[in-house]
């Protein structure tokens, strides 16, 4: 059995694996690229704690990622180690043991909010870096939401209302969509349509994504939004404007309709973060509270940190 197979076969027998770590989703992320797992086990060679994760190479160096789109990675631990600082310590210092053995330069993973391997990480070496996620965990009245939006995005939702809302958009004309807005604002894709593709393609097939639409009367989109869920989240995951119909109000309802979608699924909705000053305040207009989720990362070889220095430095001088 390969360690993917094993994977498989523990994932699902857990009650619960953020939809970034399933196996599918690391099959998609991570196609045409290699993924592989790494076990922690009791004494009794019982799973208590996995970490899959994307490896990647340059030149001689071989370093640890996380996939595009994906905002939970790093260390799961079993339901009987939650919430155990010993043992999840226990876990993540034989985790760490493999790491060592593997010959990395560097590695880089996104933990889950409240995880207590980050702690566990930091003592075995590791430094941490905070990152902040927008969600809403009540949408069981949407009255009482919308009233707790900025007076901004209210007045938004007012301009939008004759556009309405589908789910009809596919994959193909999402992938242009996102294009044109993008092209309009000088800017491309951080990943490719085959990889949207890909995505979209196994996540229908789980019935775990939609695209959501907003049109105006003729059915021209003016925001378009392709969302993932779990059993406990449904991930605002690419959201889309058109620039050119900003004081439509479509976006404020693009996120109103992905809420609503989450209440239908009967889970909670993450706007999936942001780091990026004017998108964050974007989000908390709308009834959401900021959650703490941490990166962990280390450099095994100083050359690594000067190869990415010098990457950005190349970047930035050619922009």
């Amino acid at each position: 059995m390969t360690n993917k197979e094993r994977y498989t076969e523990w994932v699902a027998k857990q009650e619960y694996v953020p939809v970034s770590m399933m196996p599918w989703w690391m099959d998609a992320v991570c196609a045409g690229k290699t993924w592989d797992v790494l076990f922690a086990e009791d004494e009794k060679g019982k799973i208590v704690g996995v970490m899959p994760y994307l490896i990647r190479k340059r030149a001689w160096m071989k370093y640890i990622l996380m996939p595009p789109l994906s905002q939970a990675g790093g260390i799961w631990v079993a339901p009987e180690v939650t919430g155990d600082r010993w043992k999840t310590a226990e876990v993540c210092r034989q985790l760490k043991e493999q790491m060592d053995k593997m010959g990395l330069a560097y590695y880089y993973q996104q933990f889950s909010p409240g995880s207590l391997c980050v702690d566990a990480m930091r003592g075995l070496g590791f430094k941490t870096k905070e990152r902040i996620t927008y969600r809403v965990d009540d949408l069981s009245d949407m009255e009482a939401l919308i009233a707790s939006f900025s007076k901004n995005k209210r007045r938004q939702l007012q301009k939008a209302k004759d556009l309405h809302a589908t789910r009809t958009m596919e994959i193909e004309e999402f992938c242009r969509f996102q294009a044109d807005c993008l092209a309009a604002r000088h800017r491309k894709s951080s990943y490719s349509r085959e990889f949207l593709h890909v995505l979209e393609r196994k996540a229908r097939r789980l019935k775990q994504c939609e695209i959501i639409s907003i049109c105006n009367e003729d059915g021209k989109p003016y925001a378009a939004a392709f969302v993932v869920w779990d059993k406990r989240f449904l991930y605002y995951l690419v959201p889309v404007y058109d620039i050119r119909y900003k004081d439509s109000g479509a976006s404020a309802l693009l996120v109103l309709e992905a809420m609503k979608l989450a209440k239908e699924k009967q889970v909670h909705f993450d706007f999936e973060g942001s780091m990026d000053r004017g998108i964050a305040q974007h989000y908390q207009q709308f009834g959401s509270k900021a959650v703490s989720y941490y990166a962990v990362e280390k450099y095994y070889r100083p050359m690594f940190r000067l190869a990415i220095w010098y990457q950005r430095l190349r970047e930035w001088r050619f922009k």
